[in-house]
């Protein structure tokens, strides 16, 4: 399967934070769990993820991956993969035109971090693509 470029006109995810708790076991750390779900064509634009670690687990259809400069995966129900600090995820989309997809994520950020800049640096989009996505926020909250 050829890499796709991502296409400002595709539906965005929908994200949704199912949970947030201060590790007490590693002080200055709190874990985050994140619901990304994707509509038939969905994808987010290259991102980082403000220095957290990040697993995630596919729930529903399979998802196409791309991260730094590793080859694109298709990940599909019941796959799973992580994202070391200040990955840069280049590919993150809907393997199929036709059916949702989802998946569930796991962060750990520094809860500092997380306090003061808030959930907005749970994903940092690339510069480039950030009127985009603020576009796209604005529309869908009308």
């Amino acid at each position: 399967m050829q890499e796709p470029t991502y296409d400002p006109e595709c539906p965005m995810a929908k994200l949704t934070i199912g949970y947030q708790y201060k590790l007490v076991n590693c002080p200055g750390m709190t874990v985050v769990g994140l619901l990304v779900e994707y509509p038939p064509k969905g994808a987010t634009p290259p991102h980082r993820h403000g220095g957290a670690s990040v697993s995630a687990y596919v729930l529903q259809g399979a998802v196409l991956n791309k991260m730094n400069d590793d080859p694109m995966e298709v990940v599909e129900k019941g796959g799973s993969w992580y994202e070391a600090p200040g990955c840069h995820h280049r590919i993150s989309a809907n393997a199929s035109q036709t059916e949702p997809a989802s998946f569930f994520v796991t962060m750990v950020i520094e809860t500092e971090k997380l306090e003061r800049e808030g959930p907005s640096v749970l994903v940092q989009y690339d510069e480039e693509y950030k009127d985009i996505v603020a576009r796209k926020m604005q529309e869908e909250s009308q």
